[in-house]
């Protein structure tokens, strides 16, 4: 076996100076377009082969080929000095173009070969007991309240299932505050969490300060709980009824394991899907992390905890010291910790949460920076490479995902960069028409025809250029900050539960404002220097169709900065496969879901109801706790459609025993979240998406350039008649709802004072 293993590593190696060999060997211009349309053809193919086990990696191979080929060029042909201003800006670019090359070698190492395992509870006798921890800060108590419910449902021996509320929203620190308004908040949302959790059977505990974020929460938890396994899940984490049956089994089998972490699914949409119109109809911008790269980690023993919907071994947390704090990301540094410690870890790609995004542009970059800023400092302080304990395959995963936040650098010098050619002249890019074909052009589509390989089923093309790009202005300031001064970023918690009445401009619009402005004015003296500059039509052409690539970002952008209204606290979702009755004044009629939330539903009618807006029932099988229910509903409004004649529901729920079977019967199903990744994680190709993309952006850009004029317009007729006009909304309050009393005692809270 060692014979064979060492004779497979000589070929491998021998193979590895072959691909070097050919990467650096010199060939006149038109060889080397002959080989890359050789090798792009090859690639093409491969393309309709399974894209597993050795098929995988013979395309990765040629594809790291053409790359290579290029970057050789690149390095050695293309950085000639003919003054100082354009040797500076070709060296910027060149700097970017050599991060892009390295995040795709590491991408391509990283996702070699993604795993996915299967559960086997067979064999296990004695379940352990499970502490659930739910974290929360300021987020609204229905949310809250959702979870809670669902957790203390799941499928699990009730005596050995544990379920605290760590409210760091109500600590002393924040009850005794000197503002009275803030202490006034505070001490309400203790009385009212308090109140909640004695309903529910769960352990409500909170602490002196709010001291290290939610690690600091966390930790002060791990004290005054027992639990063999610690399950942490956000607040706005729903589990369905089985997670615990899905991720429990792992850690019995092997004790060495210290974590089992599940995907991050969001049942609403980001903001950027949100305002264009795509959630559902394309993958959602998580999907690439938690639908690929994860198990791709997973294969090197890198998988590491997101914060949330992940069970961890509580003897591990112990060796550890519990949650490590350095960072503002506690959870990717408690990872690298037990890794280097020896302490494995595996990814579960099933979805078995229900999360929520966040609804404003603005907090989705508050989200994003913490994030950047995390990676940053791990970077900084805990650098994998330097870690003893990691293996190389876990160095390379963990590298992969801390210099990927680094990219608001090469995002903003690939928008602009071209400017440097048109506006003033800079020779960037010194290569004639004929090279760029031969090695740029090859280059530029074995890149996307790898992201389509690696990715094409959780990221469409063009995808990963507006979401970067959008976020580049406000994370390079994030990032800069944190290389700067390590120390100094602070946990932000993401703000949930957003609403708005009304459409509204971002108030962080203005850059891409001032970025369009330069674009154009690109365009300008694309004209000017066609003229001026004959002699340089090729490059002008080259150029100007770079910068029209940076237009249609920037346009996409501008339709997803329009932010459209935000109504209701609580989402509504798929639900066809729900049948049930409508009962009115005694008489039953078959009827169906439309989608569904805590609060109510859309169910079609199966034929002429005449009905009034009044009190109903609905009676259904539920299908997770094999029996009959029935629930008291408001109708509240009718209306007819091509697929029939529609009703919207109220549930009225008269108990807690209701309100449960209610939610689960929207958020306990995995296997329709499932249907739903099933549904959006499809390849459609790559020029039908971005197709649909740049159609949905225009049409959205569109909306925002009408919503500027009737600013323009109302602020001249305010001020020619002296009235105040508004532009974007501010935020809203979020002052949590006072609790309705239900019967019900709860488990006995531990000592909070």
């Amino acid at each position: 076996m060692k014979a064979h293993s060492g004779i497979l590593t000589i070929v491998r190696l021998l193979l590895a100076g072959c691909l070097l060999y050919l990467t650096v060997l010199p060939v006149a211009l038109q060889q080397q377009a002959v080989m890359a349309v050789a090798v792009l053809t090859v690639l093409l193919v491969l393309l309709q082969f399974p894209r597993v086990g050795g098929w995988r990696v013979l395309f990765l191979v040629f594809s790291t080929f053409l790359l290579l080929r290029y970057l050789y060029w690149r390095t050695f042909f293309t950085l000639d000095f003919d003054d100082l201003p354009s040797f500076i800006a070709s060296l910027f670019l060149y700097a970017a173009e050599l991060y892009g090359i390295s995040m795709f070698l590491l991408s391509a190492f990283v996702n070699v070969r993604p795993i996915r395992h299967r559960i086997d509870s067979a064999g296990i006798r004695e379940w352990p007991v499970v502490d659930v921890y739910i974290p929360t800060y300021d987020e609204p108590l229905e949310i809250v309240k959702t979870t809670l419910v669902a957790a203390t449902s799941l499928d699990y021996p009730p005596q050995l299932l544990n379920v605290y509320l760590l409210d760091d929203g109500a600590t002393r620190e924040k009850r005794s505050a000197a503002n009275p308004l803030a202490a006034r908040f505070a001490r309400r949302r203790h009385e009212n969490m308090r109140a909640l959790c004695q309903q529910l059977g769960v352990h409500y505990l909170t602490r002196e300060e709010n001291s290290h974020a939610k690690a600091g929460n966390l930790n002060a938890a791990l004290p005054k709980t027992s639990g063999e396994l610690v399950v942490v899940l956000d607040c706005d984490h729903v589990p369905t009824i089985d997670f615990l049956r899905e991720t429990v089994p792992p850690m019995m089998k092997n004790p060495r394991l210290f974590l089992v972490q599940t995907p991050h699914f969001f049942i609403t949409p980001d903001p950027f899907e949100k305002n264009l119109g795509l959630f559902n109809r394309m993958p959602s911008e998580n999907d690439m992390f938690y639908g690929a790269i994860q198990a791709g980690l997973d294969f090197w023993g890198g998988s590491f905890f997101c914060g949330s919907a992940a069970v961890l071994r509580r003897q591990a947390l112990l060796d550890n010291g519990g949650f490590s704090g350095m960072s503002v990301t506690e959870d990717a540094e408690t990872a690298l910790s037990l890794h280097a410690q020896g302490w494995q870890s595996i990814y579960m790609l099933k979805p078995l949460i229900s999360g929520l995004q966040p609804e404003t542009f603005s907090s989705f970059i508050g989200q994003r920076s913490r994030w950047a800023q995390g990676m940053v400092q791990l970077f900084l302080r805990k650098n994998p490479l330097r870690q003893q304990g990691l293996d190389w395959g876990q160095k390379m995963a963990y590298l992969n995902c801390m210099l990927f936040w680094f990219f608001p650098f090469a995002r903003l010098v690939f928008l602009l960069a071209p400017m440097c050619f048109l506006l003033f002249g800079l020779k960037i890019y010194d290569a004639s028409i004929a090279e760029i074909g031969a090695y740029t052009l090859p280059y530029l589509v074995a890149l996307v025809l790898t992201a389509s390989y690696l990715f094409g089923r959780v990221r469409w093309f063009l995808i990963s250029e507006i979401y970067e790009s959008m976020q580049s202005f406000f994370s390079l300031k994030a990032v800069i900050s944190t290389i700067r001064y390590p120390d100094r970023p602070e946990f932000v918690v993401t703000r949930k539960g957003e609403r708005r009445d009304a459409d509204f401009i971002s108030p962080l619009v203005a850059p891409f404002y001032l970025l369009l402005l330069v674009i154009v004015l690109g365009f300008a003296a694309t004209v000017w220097r066609w003229g001026m500059y004959p002699d340089q039509r090729s490059l002008i052409l080259i150029t100007s169709l770079w910068n029209v690539f940076g237009f249609l970002i920037v346009i996409a952008s501008l339709g997803a900065l329009y932010e459209r209204r935000q109504r209701r606290s609580q989402p509504r979702l798929p639900a066809d496969d729900l049948l049930a009755e409508l009962i009115v004044d005694g008489k039953a009629a078959a009827v169906c879901f439309e989608d569904i939330s805590t609060g109510g539903a859309a169910i079609r009618c199966s034929e002429i109801v005449a009905v009034r807006n009044g009190k109903a029932i609905l009676e259904l099988q539920h299908p997770l706790l094999d029996k009959t229910c029935r629930f008291d509903v408001d109708i509240v409004g009718e209306y007819t459609t091509v697929k029939g004649v529609f009703l919207g529901i109220r549930f009225l729920p008269d108990s807690l025993d209701t309100y449960r079977e209610i939610t689960l019967l929207v958020h306990g199903d995995s296997a329709r979240w499932q249907r739903m990744l099933d549904r959006r994680e499809t390849d459609i190709g790559i020029l039908p998406a971005a197709g649909l993309l740049l159609a949905c952006g225009f049409r959205q850009a569109w909306s925002h350039v009408l919503a500027v004029l009737d600013f323009i317009t109302i602020q001249i007729k305010s001020d020619k008649h002296g009235v105040e006009s508004t532009f974007v909304l501010a935020d809203g309050d979020l002052d949590p709802v006072p609790l309705p009393a239900q019967p019900g005692g709860g488990k006995q809270d531990y000592p909070t004072e």
